[in-house]
């Protein structure tokens, strides 16, 4: 897969802390560990890229504080370094049905990105890398792991909701029932402190 090592993206990762510092970088790296957990007890997936993955699945973040614009940023940045697998997750994280007509927050990109996007998701399939990052981001605060209701209700707290809403988080806890399938067991054994994380 084309995407930086570990260390280059840990690297990346703090240096965009610095561009841009808040929540969103334990954040990341609460998703990176997730995705590694469950891809280290998937029989197809690999530990070390899903972490990868889940380290920059934000980095368009580090170009300031933004909404649909960070996916699209964070594409640009890893794209232009060759990165395209990593570059693609910046966009399937974010927009789940390939597309952006769903997206409940701020439309903050310009007329071309949007269509950029629409076309570059239209034009490719979601694989189970994908899949990973769209659940590992549900299962991830800035303090750690929750479950999915926590994060779901903390996003549409903040961002709001459209009328795709309920169909994105069935979705989603089908996801996590095909994940769940193939390592045998609750994804919620791999995560330390998700229940205290949740209910504190």
């Amino acid at each position: 897969m084309k995407m930086p090592t570990r260390a280059d993206a840990i690297s990346m990762l703090n240096e965009a802390e610095k561009l841009n510092p808040g929540k969103w970088v334990q954040h990341s790296l609460y998703v990176a560990q997730a995705a590694e957990a469950i891809g280290m007890a998937h029989p197809r997936l690999n530990g070390e890229e899903a972490y990868v993955l889940g380290c920059l699945h934000d980095i368009g973040r580090r170009s300031g504080i933004t909404y649909m614009r960070h996916a699209y940023d964070g594409y640009d940045f890893l794209s232009e370094q060759g990165y395209d697998d990593a570059a693609r997750i910046c966009l399937t994280h974010t927009f789940w049905f390939k597309g952006t007509y769903d997206y409940p927050g701020e439309r903050d990109c310009s007329f071309e990105e949007i269509e950029f996007v629409n076309s570059y998701l239209s034009a490719i399939e979601y694989d189970e890398y994908d899949w990973l990052i769209q659940l590992c981001d549900c299962l991830a605060l800035p303090t750690g792991f929750c479950l999915l209701e926590k994060r779901l209700v903390d996003i549409a707290i903040r961002y709001g909701t459209t009328k795709y809403t309920a169909e994105k988080w069935r979705q989603l806890f089908e996801i996590k029932n095909l994940f769940e399938q193939e390592i045998g067991q609750s994804i919620y054994n791999l995560l330390p402190g998700v229940r205290e994380n949740t209910f504190k």
